[in-house]
């Protein structure tokens, strides 16, 4: 045999095994398989205190799969907010940005613009970038055509646009919340016009469903997961399997639903072989309405939801990495909401937006990295409608 033909045979060997080289059944060709981008689910409680779940300090009830992700994964105890209430905590989320710059401080109400297309959510980002994606829960960002979650980069939708006590049953101003219908939305368009009581009562069953499925039939990835969960910001509502399992009362009951969510969407990533390739983010916008009493969580720290204090801006936070992230460990690094876009960027190499933000790619403090500090001089808190 031709020595130089040798020399060529083997390097096409060698070739196809460093790529992992697979063949198209279609056309006999060969294909290069490249190595999966990390898939990205994140599940955004409302209203949640920081001591809810049992790897924050919750005594009262059970919660075994938030407990097991936080075996799994990092429970981080010093994460914060920049503003401490619905609207402007999420678009810090997904923009990346203060609510200074944005301009979306406090909670928006119906058919309000929100924040402005000028800003590039994360749906917009990782669809960009070829991900699937998806949100199922409460927007709180937008109101408008053009600022609903289907025009701002998520491809499958489901939910509420706004916080589920804006509605004709408000304790305090019925008159003003009840101008219009809570409506339930999928994909871009209504499918219950008026929101009622039985409704209510399967958000969280509802929003998790729709989790689930997503995951089935995008497993082949990447994705954006975002599940923005309604519970439990008041009034507070569980599905009829959870009423009274608690034994401890209605927030107890929505509370052990919410852990049976997390379950839920955990499971349906180990089932489909993707968990260990699959970011996973537990968290809160803000902390509790503490004026509801017993219809509120509960957190250790000072004030509670709209106020600057740690009880309002500081989070319960889990993140799962498997083999990028120490499991069953404990940080007590301070960072922000604002720092989550710009380090799952970094992570799935999925390009940021031209325009500036606020957030910074901090995964070498996240990861434990030795010597990594926090790039952030400081962090902005809100606690107001203007800036």
């Amino acid at each position: 045999m031709n020595t130089n033909f040798l020399k060529i045979l083997v390097t096409i060997t060698l070739t196809c095994l460093i790529s992992s080289c697979v063949t198209n059944s279609k056309d006999n060709t060969t294909v290069i398989e490249k190595k999966q981008k990390p898939n990205v689910v994140i599940i955004f409680l409302d209203d949640s205190g920081y001591s809810d779940f049992n790897p924050f300090g919750q005594v009262d009830i059970e919660t075994p799969n938030v407990q097991k992700l936080a075996d799994e994964g990092v429970r981080f105890t010093n994460f914060h907010v920049p503003q401490a209430i619905c609207s402007a905590s999420r678009s810090a989320l997904m923009t990346g940005s203060y609510p200074g710059r944005t301009k979306v401080f406090g909670a928006h109400g119906p058919k309000e613009k929100g924040l402005d297309t000028i800003f590039p959510t994360m749906g917009e980002i990782f669809q960009k970038a070829g991900y699937k994606t998806g949100v199922f829960g409460k927007w709180h960002l937008g109101d408008q055509p053009e600022t609903r979650p289907h025009a701002r980069g998520f491809d499958e939708t489901a939910g509420l646009m706004y916080s589920n006590d804006m509605w004709k049953h408000h304790p305090v101003n019925p008159k003003y919340w009840g101008r219009f219908p809570i409506q339930y939305w999928e994909n871009g368009k209504v499918t219950i016009e008026d929101v009622g009581v039985p409704e209510q009562k399967q958000l969280t069953k509802w929003y998790t469903e729709k989790a689930v499925d997503f995951i089935d039939r995008n497993s082949k990835g990447p994705f954006l997961l975002y599940v923005p969960h309604s519970m439990p910001h008041v009034p507070i509502f569980c599905s009829e399997e959870f009423e009274g399992k608690s034994g401890k009362g209605l927030y107890a009951d929505a509370t052990l639903e919410l852990d049976w969510s997390v379950g839920e969407i955990m499971n349906a990533l180990k089932k489909n072989g993707i968990e260990d390739n699959t970011i996973v983010i537990f968290s809160s916008d803000n902390g509790p309405w503490a004026a509801y009493g017993n219809h509120a969580g509960t957190t250790p720290f000072r004030e509670a939801k709209a106020t600057s204090f740690d009880g309002g801006t500081r989070s319960a936070c889990i993140i799962k990495y498997p083999n990028h992230l120490k499991a069953n460990s404990t940080s007590n690094i301070m960072f922000s909401s604002i720092d989550i876009l710009p380090t799952l960027s970094s992570l799935t190499s999925v390009e940021l937006p031209k325009n500036e933000i606020d957030g910074l790619n901090i995964w070498n403090l996240i990861s434990g990295k030795k010597n990594a500090v926090n790039l952030h001089e400081y962090y902005a808190v809100f606690n107001g409608q203007k800036f």
